[in-house]
């Protein structure tokens, strides 16, 4: 089959059968199948549903040291809309974010790789992995847990994201926080109610509430310098009231995001340290739960600078942003490159058209060559075979 063909017929099976955090038990099937076909050894099971895909090439198979490239695979619990063919056969799950895209890049970049052979340019060892439950930021934490670059170790890892709003094909990335953490908070307000008649007999933890949202939100304002990009919402508020009760207790839910853990140590204290207060000031109490979820993505500067290099041999220096903006979105690749040297790199999907997370999104077939390419290139250039 022509490559491109076969590209875009990985990426349309893989749509079809979208799968939700560490139940991706059909996508490992297909993807362990297709990299089996390719020659290559593969590993399953890997933190749960997780594959890993191994090649070795040049003199040594080691020599030029290895490195790890990485998809993820869970889809979204979304009802896809559209009638397009590959539309998914899995009701309330759609493969809305693009992993999708992703999973058929790697699959190209293993097979272009393992295809070529001896002509690849290589020494060393490439591992292509495909890590679940990226969506919850469980997925990589688990491949770590189960000894993922102990059993397959590395010197750097590498990872791609599909990135709507951008030019199709550029690539962008920066040295340094590209993606944020997010933590989760829930504040557990008690007070006491009573009849909405007789507001003077109660502790209203409405109120409570409502002062405490508008508190929170001086946090990044005036506790943070200007220079540390963060954000804290407030998106759920609920109470054990009625119509006509003034409730007893409220419950204020959020996240928040962040670049560095002296941000995030900050943002905690000030959230548990307003929650107190403002509780006090009205004779209420406070329960505070703070739980980190993702990591923030933190690029290193010698893995960027790979990145960039074959970035520039695949698109050309013009399609390429080194210093690109952060974004707020947290992603888990950040737990892989907390542990070993890594880039993670934005691939534009194309201007206009539905966001990621929209029950409407699909991925743009026409930048899979690029992303493969770009693999091809990656691999080239950090593993580079020696001359004689």
């Amino acid at each position: 089959m022509e490559f491109d063909a076969q590209l875009r017929q990985w990426r349309h099976d893989l749509h079809r059968i979208p799968e939700l955090g560490f139940q991706e038990h059909r996508t490992s099937d297909y993807l362990a199948a297709a990299l089996e076909g390719m020659g290559l050894a593969v590993t399953r099971g890997v933190g749960g549903t997780g594959v890993v895909a191994t090649l070795r090439s040049g003199r040594s198979g080691t020599g030029g040291g290895a490195i790890a490239l990485r998809a993820d695979m869970d889809g979204i619990p979304l009802t896809e809309r559209g009638e397009r063919p590959y539309r998914s056969e899995h009701d309330g799950v759609m493969h809305a974010c693009g992993h999708d895209g992703h999973m058929a890049m790697l699959l190209g970049a293993a097979r272009s790789l393992a295809g070529a052979g001896a002509a690849t340019g290589i020494d060393g060892t490439v591992h292509f992995v495909f890590q679940p439950d990226e969506e919850h930021g469980r997925g990589a934490k688990a491949m770590i847990a189960d000894g993922l670059f102990e059993r397959f170790p590395v010197n750097a890892i590498f990872g791609l994201h599909n990135m709507p709003g951008h030019p199709a094909g550029g690539i962008a990335t920066r040295t340094g926080g590209l993606m944020a953490s997010e933590d989760n908070f829930e504040i557990r307000i008690a007070g006491r109610g009573g009849h909405a008649a007789r507001p003077q007999m109660v502790v209203d933890p409405i109120v409570v509430a409502a002062q405490l949202v508008l508190a929170l939100q001086t946090i990044v304002a005036r506790n943070l310098d200007p220079t540390d990009p963060a954000v804290v919402s407030c998106t759920e508020i609920t109470t054990d009231g009625a119509r006509n009760a003034i409730p007893s207790r409220a419950v204020i839910r959020g996240d928040t995001r962040s670049f560095t853990p002296a941000v995030q140590a900050t943002l905690e204290h000030r959230i548990r340290q307003l929650a107190d207060g403002i509780c006090a000031a009205h004779g209420a109490t406070a329960e505070v739960t703070y739980t980190h979820e993702f990591e923030p993505t933190v690029n290193d500067p010698a893995a960027v600078a790979t990145a960039l290099t074959a970035a520039r041999l695949t698109v050309g220096a013009d399609r390429v942003d080194g210093d690109t903006p952060p974004w707020t979105a947290s992603e888990d690749f950040g737990a892989f490159s907390n542990q070993v040297p890594g880039c993670f790199a934005l691939l534009g999907n194309g201007a206009g058209g539905p966001s990621l997370h929209s029950a409407d999104y699909d991925f743009n077939d026409d930048v899979l060559s690029t992303g493969v390419a770009y693999y091809v290139n990656l691999v080239r250039t950090a593993l580079p075979a020696a001359t004689t």
